[in-house]
């Protein structure tokens, strides 16, 4: 399991990327491309900053649940769109994804994610920049960036050490291991595990906790704790445009769609 390797059809169908629903001070956004294992495609990047932005702007709303479709929270990026850019094309790429994980991170509205199936790569980056994760028993979570010749991204390399410590972080980067719920719970990537099928109903219990609670101290405190992403983003985003123009990406997405080992030499 890994990146999805196409999103199909993506001109035009951007408000049709995410399902939203509230009550109560509640709003719960589906990603819905469940096809797709809701893969982070551009035209889902841009559904999610669009609503993220106007429910940021809504004093209706106190707290977000984020999930997906389907059996799968998030497979990670649309691999069909990788590969060599030119270097104003990359940055602008990255710019748009930053410009999410600040929302994500640094907004005023706590976030819970939901997570059923896989979460990988950029899907595993986007349920660490909530502030509660709540996973099913068959959730898999998975880095994936190394296998396709990328650094971590969309704020992991600040949210992954934040949440496991720095020693935990590189083994999962390095080796690019499958954890399963219990061993994320056990070393602090998730927060809770509940039976499948259920993570949606356990969210949106504790978002009802958080929406009658005092708004401006959880903001505040969410603001304290973002301290440092800032800084990971610019690292960040000049690595990875230098990666979508190496030889190794390219060759890592080759053998990703010839389902072959990749070859890597460095360059």
């Amino acid at each position: 399991m890994g990146p999805v390797s196409g999103t199909g059809n993506t001109k035009g169908k951007v408000r049709d990327m995410i399902i939203e629903t509230r009550s109560e001070g509640v709003a719960t956004l589906i990603m819905n491309d469940p096809e797709k294992r809701n893969a982070f495609s551009i035209p889902m990047r841009l559904a999610l900053l669009d609503k993220f932005r106007e429910l940021e702007s809504d004093p209706e709303v106190r707290v977000i649940v984020f999930s997906g479709k389907g059996d799968n929270f998030c497979v990670g990026g649309d691999v069909t769109s990788m590969g060599h850019k030119p270097i104003g094309e990359a940055l602008d790429r990255m710019r748009i994804v930053h410009d999410l994980v600040r929302l994500l991170a640094q907004s005023s509205k706590p976030k819970i994610a939901a997570v059923e199936g896989w979460a990988v790569g950029g899907g595993l980056a986007l349920a660490l920049l909530c502030d509660t994760v709540v996973a099913s028993e068959s959730a898999r979570f998975k880095a994936g960036y190394g296998g396709i010749g990328m650094a971590p991204d969309v704020g992991i390399l600040h949210t992954l050490p934040a949440r496991v410590g720095r020693g935990r972080a590189l083994q999962i980067f390095m080796y690019d291991e499958t954890f399963d719920a219990r061993k994320a719970l056990e070393w602090g990537a998730i927060d809770t595990v509940v039976p499948k099928g259920k993570t949606l109903d356990e969210a949106q219990r504790l978002a009802a906790i958080l929406a009658v609670k005092a708004p401006l101290p959880i903001a505040l405190t969410r603001s304290v704790l973002s301290s440092g992403l800032d800084e990971v983003l610019m690292r960040e985003r000049e690595i990875q445009a230098l990666m979508f123009s190496s030889a190794d990406h390219a060759e890592g997405k080759a053998a990703f769609f010839e389902k072959r080992p990749a070859k890597f030499t460095g360059s």
